[in-house]
């Protein structure tokens, strides 16, 4: 087993069992990195082929590291054909690019046969992406959301509405206010950020109990917006 774990010296000829345990470790690894992106994915357009993708470029990158081994002419060959091949998939989220890299790196590595580097390699990228998934590490507007209702012109209500800001919110900063209604009643615009996610529907129960209020709507950021 060792010797699986030790890098292909130069000239050295590639056994099958080592081309066999490349390939594999391809596959494995790959689907791991595939597994942590599928269970830290945010967003609406999750794409089953893209993480098919993963696992395979990283098989078909450690076939073209084995095929390629230390002969120059052959990487130079190979460099023209995918030259010719022009990929045009748009990838949305940086963070796509990341993971299907990362398949890619593990794929070079295992064609290299340099095991250990695939190992842990793949171990420390899979808990960095979990831990920064669970980790507030990068956010910025946590709880934060767009409040909107109506109170009439002339009303003694806006104090309690306060008094509920203060309770449930951290920060409330006003963004607009406008005539609707002929000009009978003011629609209010908040941005809030709430002390707790549960605290939502505590919000809007307790805004709805103001008799004069309406049209209470309250929309939470969301972390990705996909257009």
């Amino acid at each position: 087993m060792d010797e699986f774990l030790q890098p292909l010296s130069r000239g050295a000829e590639i056994s099958s069992a080592e081309i066999i345990a490349s390939m594999i470790l391809a596959f494995v690894l790959a689907s791991m990195i595939s597994y942590v992106y599928r269970y830290t994915y945010y967003g609406l357009s999750y794409s089953r082929s893209f993480v098919h993708t993963q696992v395979l470029a990283s098989v078909i990158t450690a076939m073209l590291i084995l095929a390629i081994g230390n002969n120059l002419a052959r990487g130079m060959g190979i460099m023209g054909t995918l030259a010719i091949i022009r990929f045009r998939t748009p990838v949305r989220d940086p963070r796509d690019i990341i993971f299907l890299f990362a398949s890619i790196a593990v794929g070079i590595a295992a064609g290299a046969l340099v095991f250990k580097i695939a190992l842990v390699g793949t171990a420390s990228f899979c808990l960095v992406a979990i831990y920064l998934h669970w980790a507030p590490f990068g956010s910025r507007r946590e709880f934060e959301g767009l409040l909107r209702f109506m109170l009439p012109k002339e009303t003694d209500e806006e104090h309690q509405v306060k008094q509920f800001f203060d309770s449930y919110c951290s920060s409330v900063q006003l963004v607009a206010v406008r005539d609707a209604v002929q000009g009978d009643v003011m629609e209010y615009a908040y941005q809030v950020r709430l002390r707790d996610p549960s605290y939502r529907a505590d919000l809007l129960d307790a805004l709805h109990s103001i008799p004069e209020i309406s049209e209470v709507n309250l929309m939470m950021q969301r972390q990705t917006v996909e257009i």
